[in-house]
């Protein structure tokens, strides 16, 4: 799974939001080092949509422009769990090999 994709469904996990809205959580959520465009966003949204993970809820007009809320479907609750997990996976794997590394973490190598 591409980390856009993974860091949008994260920002749809604990309920609905707007596009701008899923920017803004993604950019908190990963302190700034991803900054979704809307380009990105709206085409995984389109996306993750057409595979069932992610659902348009509702619309509403704020100052005259409108806003397109999501979420989570149960599809897609499922793939960001497993995701988790393979992550989690991969993150213990990589401290397991560190600790056994010869080269301290850290160490500036020639």
């Amino acid at each position: 799974m591409r980390d856009a994709t993974f860091h949008i469904l994260v920002a749809l996990a604990r309920g609905e939001r707007h596009g701008y809205g899923i920017i803004q959580r993604v950019r908190d959520l990963t302190g700034g080092a991803l900054r979704l465009g809307p380009g990105t966003l709206y085409g995984a949204l389109d996306r993750l949509t057409s595979e069932g993970q992610v659902t348009a809820t509702r619309t509403e007009v704020v100052e005259g422009r409108e806003r397109r809320y999501y979420r989570l479907t149960d599809r897609g609750a499922a793939a960001l769990n497993e995701e988790v997990e393979r992550r989690a996976a991969a993150v213990a794997a990589a401290r397991e090999e560190l600790a056994g590394s010869p080269v301290p973490p850290g160490a500036v190598t020639p």
